[in-house]
């Protein structure tokens, strides 16, 4: 659908030329702010001396992003709407911190730059130098959801922001370069998850500008037509404005979104007034704009506007570059005519303030932008209610994850009327052991259903795609606009949101400094599934490196947890729905599988993160001979059936058991704040005692987290090798050493005084591991002292 400019022109001459001069305006500050040092508003002929020595940025989006904002201004105003900006293309950061200076909002969060002619030299000097601002959308920016640096989120942010906020409108400009990453392409695909009824709504805007860093985008090169059938079969109803004349540009974009904003209410009323239940087509704005639109047309002989080469600093000045490009770059500036813009002061003509909306209406300052504002605890089950009966260790458990269903499923429902609690996961919070929440709610799903289906509804506290990007995203987003959230996912397919996860932690880091910004709901991750209970699935889901990944991030703001039972995990999982502004993965089994402890000694395991086991250990009355450590319910289980082994062979051996459910315990205090000083480490792993740790992940990691400790070199880690296929459970350990019997044998080979006492033992564990791999060979499963072996039963470590 073509708006044309000429058949409708909403725009009165001084509505027309008010929303151009904030362009103008706009413009005008985004070009200084990557240029500019002094001079800012040319009341002196520009000099070398005015212009930064280094001029970073990315001008190729910034007009058109511009073009957007003050239009959006006008129709917030006109109609009165709830909506904020997502600048997809967001290293475009100068036209988002324009605008929220424009609009006021940035000298109120920052009062040293001032709405005058100081405050504004002060906004070109910080913007891409050091000790100022960086040039992408950025947390210090007012109005800014996520970091511009990486593109292919905006679209799955802007649903997970409008979700369960059915007044919020969230205008999300799409780069079309950015329209060409995955998690991009696909999140068109969420308008089949937004309620019309319960939710807000997404504007898409499609940029269409031609071109990313030196080459065209495919959107931009295929057809009107291919373009609007490819729309059309994603379920949208594109708009398309076309050109390159301001006056008709504004003329038609102005049009355009009044029939959008009128589409989006007559949508909403359908749903909300008359109960229409057919899935909407949302409409989507396609705007196709010169890259680089009003800046220099050619530079040093070469087209500039609307080429690739407008893209970032579209003129090069400095005492090295032509003369006539300083010349060019003052006829720039003065082309937006600042004059008329700005008083002798500095300050925003009058008659432009008053575009922008007011208050808490100003994109710039809406109160979804800063969620932390908006962040209401959740209602909270007392998770004890959900205890295992463990009356005494290893009795035998129904799968972790599978107790903390019931639990998931009274936060849903003690959470329902306020609306601010969801699961996301790739299609598999069943798969995960997590079906207990269907009967507190269903998967959110507004596209055609079978009688087959289970779970699907219009509304629902649960949202599945197959793609981990939209979980995420839509997390994200949920969380950034100031709800909570968990993400469920099979262990090895979450590192597809590696990079995602990142972004969303630098973001975190640097939202902890800015005064203003305010604390937000912790993205909570539980990864189940897990690398040693994927034998039947094989190699390709076994991979628990997303831990060595976390813990890259800033120590403040990552937290890992392994609990070992399922009484443990409904602690931590208490605690991580409760905190703020971290990272929290928790990595739990959804298999049968022992229980350890009783609730009470679960919850003070729990907080203290790490500790001795005395049920386990035999060396209450002296140093231990050894330590065994444990992180993971299947290394505590195989560390545990090591003991039992040692304690009936080698009575004499003092053991020491040490199970670890806060990984970051083992980093000393200076390098994360849950460290264990070093006194109290040593206590825990002595000083000079072999330390055989059965670990949950990759081993190197656990020497990285502890090369500072006095035992380091004592310490010897099994865990994760790379080593896996279609096997069996058990063999899963055996093939990576961290089976009982490789553990058992480690400890012979570690303790010298066992000498040649231990010998016998030794052999018999290496005939047994012969004889595991020959039965199951033979039977396709774990020998029967392995699947019904139990911590308590009278044979309990015997070799048979």
């Amino acid at each position: 659908m073509t708006t044309n400019a000429l058949a409708r022109q909403p725009l009165d001459p001084d509505q027309l030329h008010a929303i151009d001069a904030w362009w103008r305006a706009a413009n005008y500050l985004s070009v200084g702010q990557i240029y500019l040092r002094a001079n800012p508003l040319l009341h002196e002929p520009l000099k070398l001396e005015h212009v930064k020595r280094m001029q970073l940025g990315h001008w190729g989006t910034t007009p058109g992003q511009n073009f957007i904002y003050a239009h959006l201004n006008r129709v917030i105003r006109q109609h009165d709407l709830d909506m904020f900006y997502i600048s997809g293309p967001g290293h475009g950061g100068p036209a988002v911190v324009a605008n929220a200076y424009l609009d006021g909002t940035y000298s109120e969060v920052y009062p040293e730059i001032g709405q005058d002619e100081a405050g504004l030299q002060r906004l070109f000097k910080q913007f891409s130098f050091p000790g100022g601002i960086p040039s992408h959308a950025s947390p210090e920016c007012p109005g800014s959801l996520h970091e511009g640096g990486e593109l292919g989120y905006s679209l799955s942010h802007a649903f997970g922001a409008v979700f369960d906020n059915p007044e919020l409108i969230a205008a999300c400009v799409v780069g079309d370069g950015e329209a060409e990453t995955g998690p991009l392409a696909t999140a068109w695909h969420s308008n089949k998850f937004l309620d019309p009824v319960g939710d807000g709504a997404v504007l898409p805007i499609l940029h269409l500008n031609g071109y990313k860093i030196a080459n065209p985008t495919v959107l931009a090169r295929i057809s009107r037509e291919e373009l609007e059938q490819l729309l059309r079969g994603y379920g949208w109803t594109p708009y398309f404005v076309q050109g390159s004349d301001p006056q008709l540009m504004h003329q038609a974009m102005a049009a355009t979104l009044d029939a959008v904003v009128a589409q989006i209410r007559q949508i909403r009323d359908d749903a909300r007034l008359r109960g229409v239940a057919t899935r909407p087509r949302w409409p989507m704005i396609v705007l196709d704009s010169p890259k680089g639109w009003t800046g220099p047309k050619v530079v040093d002989g070469k087209p500039n506007e609307g080429t690739f080469r407008a893209h970032q600093v579209p003129i090069s000045v400095s005492e090295s570059s032509p003369p006539e490009h300083l010349h060019q770059l003052e006829a720039w500036l003065r082309s937006y005519r600042p004059q008329e813009l700005f008083d002798q002061h500095g300050r925003l003509k009058a008659e432009l303030i008053a575009l922008a909306p007011v208050g808490t209406r100003r994109m710039s300052a809406n109160p979804h932008t800063n969620g932390g504002l908006l962040l209401q605890d959740l209602c909270m089950p007392d998770y004890r209610d959900h205890a295992v009966d463990v009356p005494q260790p290893g009795v035998s458990g129904i799968g972790d994850t599978r107790v903390l269903g019931p639990f998931l499923r009274e936060v849903i429902r003690l959470n329902a009327q306020q609306r601010n609690f969801r699961v996301f996961g790739p299609d598999e919070t069943v798969s995960n052991g997590l079906a207990a929440v269907f009967e507190a709610t269903n998967r959110q799903w507004q596209a055609a259903t079978a009688p087959n289906d289970e779970f699907l509804a219009p509304q629902g506290r649960v949202l599945e795609m197959l793609s981990e990007h939209q979980c995420e995203g839509w997390l994200e987003g949920y969380l950034l606009t100031g709800r909570h959230g968990l993400f469920n996912c099979y262990e090895a397919f979450i590192h597809i949101v590696d990079s995602m996860f990142n972004q969303h932690a630098k973001w975190l880091k640097m939202t902890a400094a800015i005064p203003w910004r305010r604390p937000l709901a912790s993205l909570n991750y539980l990864l189940a599934s897990h690398v040693w209970r994927q034998d039947h699935n094989g190699f390709t889901h076994q991979d628990p490196g997303f831990i060595d990944h976390v813990v890259n991030k800033k120590a403040e703001i990552v937290r890992v947890y392994l609990p070992p039972d399922a009484n443990c995990l409904l602690s931590v999982m208490d605690h991580c729905l409760r905190s703020r502004h971290y990272v929290n993965v928790v990595i739990a089994g959804k298999h049968p599988a022992p229980q350890w402890l009783a609730m009470d000694a679960a919850q003070r395991h729990c907080s203290q993160g790490i500790g001795i086991w005395p049920w386990a250990s035999s060396d209450e009355h002296g140093e231990p001979d050894v330590v065994m450590a444990c992180a993971g319910d299947v290394p505590t289980l195989e560390t545990l059936a090591a003991v039992s082994i040692l304690r009936r062979y080698l009575p004499e051996l003092k053991l020491r058991v040490v199970n670890v459910v806060d990984l970051m315990k083992l980093q000393s205090p200076s390098e994360h704040p849950h460290g264990l000083e070093d006194d109290d480490f040593d206590q825990l792993f002595t000083r000079d005692k072999p330390v055989i740790f059965a670990f949950h992940g990759y081993p190197t990691l656990i020497h990285r987290l502890t090369y500072r400790r006095t035992n380091h070199d004592n310490l010897h880690v099994h865990g994760y090798k790379e080593e896996g296929t279609i096997t069996t459970a058990f063999d899963m350990t055996v093939l990576n050493a961290l089976d009982r019997f490789h553990l058992v044998i480690d400890v012979i080979n570690r303790v010298p005084q066992l000498g040649e006492q231990a010998a016998h033992l030794k052999q018999r564990l290496q005939d047994k591991l012969l004889q595991h791999k020959q039965y199951i060979d033979e039977n396709g499963q774990d020998l029967p002292e392995i699947r019904h072996w139990m911590w308590n039963a009278p044979d309990a470590g015997t070799l048979g």
